[in-house]
């Protein structure tokens, strides 16, 4: 079934954008002062990831390391030789989750950090309680 690699990459994709707007991660997250922009910096995050990852990708096809390999999952298209249109998705994908995982640890343990230090944590740690 040509396309279901895209079509899971998507619902993935929207998984983890549900839980980064639920938690507050990283795109939903609120601005930490006057002029901060959350959104465009998560945004320029992912995009700088993928485009890395891109390159490392053309490097690996260059030398031959990379290759694309049959599957009928694929679309078929291709961006470049051995480059499938899902590829930039999947590290797009790879990127966001990242950030959000980033994101979910650092305020998880920032409340262990604030209680040694004797103070309240600022950030609510994450919970799966509904209180």
């Amino acid at each position: 079934m040509p396309g279901v690699y895209l079509l899971v990459l998507a619902a993935s994709i929207g998984g983890v954008a549900a839980l980064d707007a639920r938690f507050r991660l990283a795109l939903w997250s609120a601005p930490r002062s006057t002029g901060d922009r959350p959104r465009r910096r998560s945004a320029l995050t992912v995009a700088i990831g993928t485009a890395f990852f891109l390159l490392w990708d053309a490097v690996g096809i260059a030398t031959g390391v990379f290759v694309k390999g049959d599957s009928p999952a694929l679309l078929g298209f291709d961006l470049a030789p051995h480059l499938p249109v899902e590829e930039p998705v999947f590290l797009a994908f790879l990127s966001y989750l990242t950030l959000i995982v980033y994101a979910a640890v650092s305020r998880a343990r920032s409340p262990r950090r604030a209680r040694r230090a004797g103070s309240v944590a600022s950030e609510p740690a994450l919970s799966t309680s509904t209180v």
